[in-house]
């Protein structure tokens, strides 16, 4: 946080900046977009301001978010293609058609059987480069539109799974069905994903019950601007310091 505060001017602000910010929930990651846009050009008075962010969190997810403004916005692929962890918890038992608690379970299975080999077997086959399917509920684009607005229309979407990578994936048994993780992943993949594929390898099912993204690259969450504070310290600058 230091070197952002050091970094925050209105000259900065102008010419264009790399912004940490740590999502809160229930905000999707345009919102947060548009909520930096609306206070930059408010604050510089123009009516255009370039703003993007480098990497996509659910709605439901927390955690690190890259916003690049001005000029830097063209440095965003940059970030994009950086590796990414994140924490959080997978229960066992019952799935969803978005693989996390966006939507209702739409089935429920047995657990009694499921060992906790069982579960090592899973992350084991879930670590290094595995083919991913793509969940229906994403921003990919199908046809032009947006998969999710069409998987919440009823209609049927089909995406072309992929290779991703899973650098590592620690779990933790202890809270069992709730499976608590930590994993490091390559650009383009789902954590959703993940916890509905390791549901079926134990002959289940799962989904995400918490997610948050610690790191991308080197960069972590605990460095991050929380949005409160954000808007609080563009809207304190003066043009040739922040002052608080």
């Amino acid at each position: 946080m230091n070197q952002q505060l050091k970094n925050l001017t209105m000259l900065h602000l102008r010419e264009g900046m790399v912004f940490l910010v740590d999502k809160p929930k229930n905000w999707t990651s345009f919102d947060v977009v548009a909520k930096l846009r609306g206070t930059i050009k408010n604050k510089l008075d123009v009516r255009k301001h370039k703003v993007g962010h480098a990497g996509t969190l659910d709605p439901l997810a927390t955690g690190l978010l890259i916003i690049c403004t001005g000029r830097l916005t063209k440095t965003i692929e940059s970030y994009q293609n950086l590796s990414k962890e994140y924490t959080g918890v997978i229960t066992l038992g019952a799935t969803t058609p978005s693989f996390d608690l966006e939507t209702p379970f739409d089935a429920h299975f047995p657990i009694d059987h499921i060992t906790e080999e069982e579960m090592e077997r899973a992350r084991e086959s879930l670590t290094g480069i595995i083919m991913q399917n793509v969940p229906v509920y994403s921003a990919i684009k199908v046809d032009g539109q947006r998969s999710y607005h069409r998987a919440r229309r009823g209609e049927a979407v089909r995406i072309k799974s992929r290779e991703v990578q899973v650098h590592d994936f620690e779990l933790d048994y202890v809270d069992f069905p709730n499976l608590n993780f930590r994993t490091t992943v390559s650009k383009g993949t789902y954590i959703r994903a993940i916890a509905d594929d390791f549901g079926r390898l134990v002959h289940s099912g799962g989904h995400l019950a918490e997610l948050r993204r610690t790191k991308i690259g080197s960069y972590h969450v605990d460095d991050a601007w929380t949005i409160d504070a954000l808007i609080e310290a563009i809207n304190a600058l003066e043009e040739t310091k922040l002052h608080g």
